[in-house]
């Protein structure tokens, strides 16, 4: 089919830390990048963007991961992830937090995505080095979301995912957001932030539950406008905003991105 190919930096983590550094912070990168062109080319891309990527486990015989997705008119029709070495790593991208690279214990925001392999992501669901850290979780895609679950099941910090993602987190279907905030938080999450694409998102929390509709826009894009959500929701709660206010930014950083007017 007639189409334009397009190669860009990008995954989930990526995609949040590209979007903070546009919302002025200086995020830092754990992650594993090969040591071959590809994965000299996207250290470069990440530092030209403002990110800090002394901290990623550079490996000598892992290749650097990658991500497709095909898209549409319609959105995102296919998409593949290939994050066997990111899973070969292991805990070894965790180091910096336990070599006193990074202040111990760490009592920063984190952002931390799906594409870790299940017995990593508990390991930090229930690790002393990020016992005091802001814990900000989300799946890298539906079919990874059950990966959350220790996070669900130990009360740990924020989750942010689809309605699709709620309903299998929770192995329930739902027809709004609030509703599947609400069942995430009576399966145990501390607090919950649920999207529904045009639809109401909802944030619920021990203090209550906060529904807003996202701006009506003309979808030119799909993929990355979740990651962007979740940026904009950080760094409106690091910079002080109300609840209220975070998600009401959150979706308006969202809508803009969908329609096409910001770039990763």
């Amino acid at each position: 089919m007639p189409g334009r190919i397009t190669r860009l930096p990008g995954g989930v983590a990526l995609n949040i830390g590209m979007a903070l550094a546009r919302f002025g912070l200086q995020p830092a990168l754990l992650s594993a990048v090969g040591r071959d062109a590809e994965g000299a080319a996207l250290i470069e891309a990440c530092e030209i963007r403002g990110l800090i990527t002394s901290f990623i486990y550079r490996s000598d015989d892992l290749p650097t991961d990658k991500y497709m997705a095909v898209e549409g008119s319609n959105g995102l029709i296919a998409a593949i992830a290939d994050a066997h070495s990111l899973e070969a790593a292991g805990a070894k991208i965790l180091l910096p937090l336990s070599d006193d690279r990074l202040p111990q214990p760490y009592t920063g925001a984190v952002a931390l995505d799906g594409n870790l392999t299940p017995e990593l992501l508990a390991q930090v669901a229930h690790s002393p080095l990020l016992a005091e850290a802001d814990l900000r979780v989300a799946p890298a895609s539906p079919g990874k979301a059950l990966r959350l679950s220790p996070f669900v099941q130990a009360g740990r910090g924020t989750i942010y995912v689809n309605l699709e993602e709620a309903g299998l987190l929770c192995q329930a279907s739902f027809t709004s957001s609030a509703e599947a905030a609400e069942a995430l938080l009576a399966r145990g999450a501390l607090r919950a932030v649920v999207t529904h694409g045009g639809a109401p998102a909802s944030v619920g929390s021990a203090k209550g539950l906060i529904t807003q509709q996202p701006p009506q826009v003309h979808v030119a894009r799909v993929t990355g406008a979740g990651d962007t959500f979740m940026a904009a929701h950080i760094s409106a709660e690091l910079k002080g905003a109300d609840p209220e206010a975070a998600l009401a930014q959150a979706l308006d950083a969202a809508a803009l991105y969908v329609s096409g007017e910001t770039k990763i």
